[in-house]
């Protein structure tokens, strides 16, 4: 069994056709019948009903075809990991993002990505953190950005930049004039929070003490309404039903003058959050996950502070 002759009978099975299956193998038609012949003697099976007008697949040639196409997508990933080897800028990089960091920062990063490094398309997903974090150790993704902290994994984390948090109030709120909020007043409003699950959520929960502190209490926050998404939260604000807090990539660079939305600092020390790059230690074109970290810290964010120069950290 030879890989030309899997590719032979996944021709066929695709062509129906023994003549157009040789014309797209760049071969004879008596090369290829015999080569298809000789596996089905070596199988001791049939895996093709010849003498209709069209060829047929029989039930087990259905199964073998299925598998001589995973062995022949096998065998070019093999090529693809050596190629990746001479050149580790060289193909894909798998790449997972939050949901409260995608939506901001992917559309800002892909086209400087692309400018400097184009042989090397990054194949997105968005997740929770969590979710992120087990496809990193299942070897489903090569790298992931998230925020901290992260569960212990046994990860390299390299700092990509921290990303200050502000608040945002419907344009006739009292504190629409505000020049800064101090965190002990959210208690006092009406808050507009992610559902579990979101790391954003707890990080507002952890960095602001007094949501942290008072969302249980009895005087603590008034109401607290939990959205799918930031952009969901953001649309509620709009409408009146309460205020929230953001990340600053989350906000428009230049909100128009009749926005529904004002953006108000926190005072000092404003809270923040770390975005990092997280891979697996065996993880090998190390090389790519510092051309994908270059470009971050190439990408324009008003509002945060690039880390560029930070060591790599084991999170064991």
């Amino acid at each position: 069994m030879t890989l030309t002759e899997l590719k032979y009978i996944v021709a066929v099975a695709r062509e129906r056709h023994f003549g157009r299956a040789a014309e797209a193998c760049f071969v004879s038609q008596p090369t290829l019948s015999v080569a298809i012949r000789k596996l089905e003697d070596e199988l001791g099976v049939t895996i093709f009903e010849r003498g209709g007008a069209e060829v047929g697949v029989t039930p087990i040639g259905q199964r073998i075809v299925a598998q001589a196409q995973k062995v022949l997508e096998e065998s070019a990933s093999i090529k693809e990991i050596a190629r990746q080897g001479h050149d580790p800028l060289a193909g894909p990089l798998r790449v997972g993002v939050i949901h409260t960091i995608g939506p901001y920062l992917l559309p800002r990063l892909v086209p400087v990505q692309i400018e400097r490094t184009p042989q090397m398309p990054l194949l997105l997903q968005e997740n929770f953190t969590l979710r992120l974090v087990e496809l990193l150790r299942q070897g489903e993704i090569d790298c992931a950005i998230m925020a901290l902290p992260l569960p212990e994994a046994g990860l390299v984390i390299q700092p990509l930049y921290d990303e200050p948090f502000l608040v945002a109030v419907p344009r006739d709120h009292p504190w629409a004039d505000r020049t800064a909020i101090p965190a002990q007043d959210l208690k006092q409003q009406t808050m507009l929070l992610l559902g579990s699950g979101h790391c954003f959520r707890d990080q507002v929960l952890e960095v602001c003490p007094e949501l942290s502190r008072f969302s249980a209490a009895s005087d603590g926050i008034q109401r607290t309404f939990e959205g799918s998404s930031l952009e969901t939260i953001r649309h509620m604000v709009a409408a009146g039903i309460g205020i929230t807090v953001l990340p600053v990539t989350a906000v428009p660079e230049n909100p128009p003058a009749d926005s529904l939305l004002r953006y108000v600092p926190l005072e000092e020390p404003v809270p923040d959050r770390r975005v990092v790059l997280a891979w697996r230690r065996s993880f090998p074109r190390l090389a790519a996950i510092e051309a994908l970290a270059q470009a971050v810290y190439a990408t324009p964010m008003p509002g945060v502070r690039m880390l560029e120069g930070l060591a790599a950290a084991h999170q064991d």
